[in-house]
């Protein structure tokens, strides 16, 4: 940096910082806390005004500790005024036991009102101390020991509850447990927060000193950074100093309006679909298990139809009527194959079952009702659709998710169609630069196969589904040309094409996030 200009380039904030090095003696090293409160800077200001300096070479950071600080989240102040989980179990299992009385799991899920995954840590750890056993019956009954984990737990809530405090000031068991409850991505409901404590100590470097000389010389000289009629008038500005300017400096940045880039990425997909001729399907997010599933040939004993993979409707549970002459076909073609030629799955179907609402969780729903709607022959037809099931959400996997669904009927249709418009998919949409396909079992499809792309990053991940449709579903529906189907996980697309490591990132609300993400194309 130009040493005999610096005096005129640095901001008044700059120059309160550079004040407070200046009435020490040379090589004096400050804190940023001796700063704040020497300059009397807003915590704001002070940070701006170390960065400049820093930016400017002016100043050079001597050393740095980096300390973790534990604190009370507003869960962790309710558990300090009531109690925690593995208090409030520990003490409902004595209970129990002092008064003979039985204590089972879903009993602290409805009289405790406690959440499932904290029982299920919190009953873990006091049986791993032995202050817990689970007897016959799956009931909780109380050893008398004491829990070191409760003990610590309330140890902690009351010393946080004062203050924040280092995490190092606690004993290893108790850094253990705040650890384990801090809050974290994908764990937001926590009793401790754990963020880092930077503490910096700041030197001036050489050029630094030589603009502390200038600013001891002529901070006594007001600065003013606009000519007003008032200076004019009496003359004041001949004993003003003018701010300077740098005009080769960018410009601040202007935030413009902008799309989503997944908003933006949909429709991408949805007019690169309808110009190579597909026309769009649409149908509801609340869906039967019928159309749903047994119209798609899936049993109603699938694994598929468990509660830990659909999402059922509580009110209302069911749908008054499902339409002929489907039903009847389907049930047929389930029980013993109908006129598919097929022999069925050989169970008694059950139609009542067939009108459980569900949200829908395959876009293969649209497909089916659009079949039965006597669809054009040849067609080609697609649909984006919002599907959900339950899943363990990280950085591949979320509850709910869009798949571009699609259907291709017509006399000449085969499984060479199928894959090539799989790879035109990957390549076009999801921007993917190696694809591969391996066979696959779906209970609609026959043959079927699985497309998976390389993430940069991430390695090789499924897209989705895709085969051939079997009689079993499309003779039911009315159809009596061949159909190719396939259902692509959209999102995943979305991560190949748009650079993204998260699924969750596609859905951010962080305007930093969606201003840099670079565009599909």
């Amino acid at each position: 940096m130009d040493t005999t200009s610096s005096f005129d380039n640095l901001h008044p904030l700059e120059i309160k910082v550079l004040t407070a090095f200046g009435a020490g003696p040379s090589g004096t090293v400050l804190t940023t806390e001796q700063l704040a409160a020497t300059t009397a800077l807003e915590p704001s200001q002070l940070s701006m005004a170390i960065e400049w300096l820093l930016a400017k070479q002016l100043l050079v950071v001597q050393s740095e500790t980096i300390t973790p600080v534990a604190s009370l989240t507003p869960l962790g102040e309710t558990y300090f005024e009531q109690s925690s989980p593995i208090e409030r179990i520990l003490s409902a299992a004595r209970d129990a036991s002092g008064t003979g009385k039985r204590l089972t799991i879903p009993d602290l899920h409805t009289k405790e009102g406690l959440d499932p995954a904290d029982v299920s840590k919190a009953v873990g750890r006091l049986k791993k101390e032995g202050a817990l056993l689970i007897v016959q019956g799956g009931c909780l009954e109380s050893t008398g020991r004491p829990s070191p984990s409760t003990e610590a737990m309330r140890a902690i809530l009351q010393q946080l509850h004062e203050a924040p405090c280092e995490v190092e000031q606690f004993p290893e068991p108790s850094r253990q447990l705040i650890q384990e409850h801090a809050v974290r991505r994908g764990s937001a409901k926590e009793p401790f927060r754990v963020e880092d404590r930077v503490a910096r100590w700041y030197v001036l470097s050489p050029e630094g000193t030589v603009a502390v000389n200038q600013v001891t010389s002529q901070a006594t000289v007001d600065e003013v950074s606009q000519l007003s009629p008032e200076l004019l008038k009496d003359g004041s500005w001949r004993r003003k100093r003018f701010r300077k300017y740098t005009i080769s400096l960018r410009a601040p940045r202007v935030g413009i309006g902008k799309k989503h880039p997944y908003r933006e990425f949909l429709d991408t997909v949805k007019t690169k679909l309808v110009s190579m001729g597909f026309k769009e399907m649409r149908g509801s997010l609340v869906e039967t298990e019928f159309w749903n599933m047994d119209a798609l040939f899936m049993p109603q004993f699938h694994p598929a139809r468990d509660i830990h993979d659909v999402y059922f409707v509580k009110d209302p549970t069911h749908a008054a009527k499902i339409a002929e002459p489907f039903v009847s076909r389907v049930t047929k073609a389930h029980e013993n194959g109908g006129a598919t030629g097929s022999t069925g799955w050989r169970y008694a179907f059950d139609g009542e079952r067939a009108k459980r609402l569900v949200l829908r969780s395959q876009g293969t729903a649209v497909s089916a009702r659009t079949l039965a709607a006597a669809p054009e022959a040849p067609g080609k037809y697609f649909s984006i659709a919002r599907c959900f099931r339950y899943d363990q959400v990280d950085a591949t996997h979320a509850t709910d998710f869009f798949q571009v669904e699609g259907i291709v009927l017509g006399e000449d249709i085969n499984f060479r169609t199928l894959l090539g418009l799989l790879n035109l998919f990957a390549r076009e949409v999801a921007q993917a630069k190696e694809v591969k396909f391996l066979p696959a079992y779906f209970p609609f499809t026959e043959p079927s196969v699985e497309m998976h792309v390389r993430h940069p990053r991430l390695g090789w991940m499924e897209l989705g589904g895709a085969g051939l449709f079997r009689r079993e579903v499309t003779l039911p529906l009315g159809v009596t040309v061949p159909v190719i189907a396939w259902g692509l996980g959209l999102d995943r697309m979305a991560m190949v094409a748009l650079g993204i490591h998260d699924i969750r990132e596609l859905f951010t609300d962080s305007l930093e996030l969606i201003r840099t993400t670079r565009g599909i194309f």
